[in-house]
């Protein structure tokens, strides 16, 4: 038996629930492991809520718009009309103590940027900066939500389906080991969707910050010292 969050949507920050569910892990890496493992964790969760719609947002799932909406394949175009996956703009974003942004990860394939050695052996993670933007590292998931809703935005042919699901699970993401996740973000973007606040948070990034980060920068009295500029 294992354990994993399902995502679901929330009408109140942070905009999402985080349901630990158990289930029987299939092990093994081949995508058939995968997915046993994934129906399973769909099967335990929908006997406790069962009025829910849940997608796996990965490449293992058997929906094709979960994976389309993998970090691994949603694309992000910048302004050189180059596209690069959201983990691979992830990835090359980060600045070290000692290195980065490794920009030539732009280059590589999401699985090899999220294994190049440097990003183990630069030091301690700073910041991320993408494109002439700076973001700091807290609140700690700002970044890659940010990133991955602002890229998804552009993609109404994939957000126009996303929305009719209420639940999202990214059967890769193991909490004790990982900070980020792309069916965290996908609930995100359903709720902000959902709450008419969407439009809000894509224009403004500290509207991003002030609406779904609002309790814990009360909580941790960070917000004056997040450095953001556009």
């Amino acid at each position: 038996m294992a354990k994993r969050p399902v995502f679901t949507t929330s009408n109140t920050p942070p905009y999402f629930n985080e349901i630990e569910t158990e289930f029987t892990y299939a092990p093994g890496f081949s995508i058939v492991q995968k997915q046993k493992s994934i129906e399973s964790l769909h099967e335990q969760f929908l006997k406790k809520h069962n009025n829910q719609k849940v997608l796996e947002i990965s490449s293992k799932s058997k929906n094709e718009l979960g994976v389309k909406l993998s970090a691994f394949n949603l694309m992000v175009k910048i302004s050189n009309n180059k596209e690069y996956s959201v983990e691979v703009a992830f990835q090359a974003s980060k600045v070290f103590e000692h290195g980065g942004p490794f920009k030539d990860l732009l280059n590589k394939t999401p699985r090899e940027a999220k294994k190049d050695p440097r990003l183990k052996s630069s030091g301690r993670l700073q910041y991320f900066h993408w494109g002439e933007r700076k973001f700091e590292l807290s609140p700690t998931t700002f970044f890659y939500n940010w990133l991955y809703i602002n890229t998804l935005s552009l993609h109404p042919e994939l957000s126009s389906q996303l929305i009719n699901y209420d639940a999202f699970t990214d059967i890769e993401f193991n909490p004790d080991k990982s900070l980020n996740c792309q069916a965290r973000a996908a609930a995100l973007y359903v709720s902000l969707y959902k709450n008419g606040l969407l439009d809000s948070v894509l224009k403004d990034r500290d509207k991003f910050l002030d609406i779904v980060y609002v309790t814990n920068i009360k909580k941790n009295n960070t917000h004056q010292q997040l450095t953001l500029w556009d």
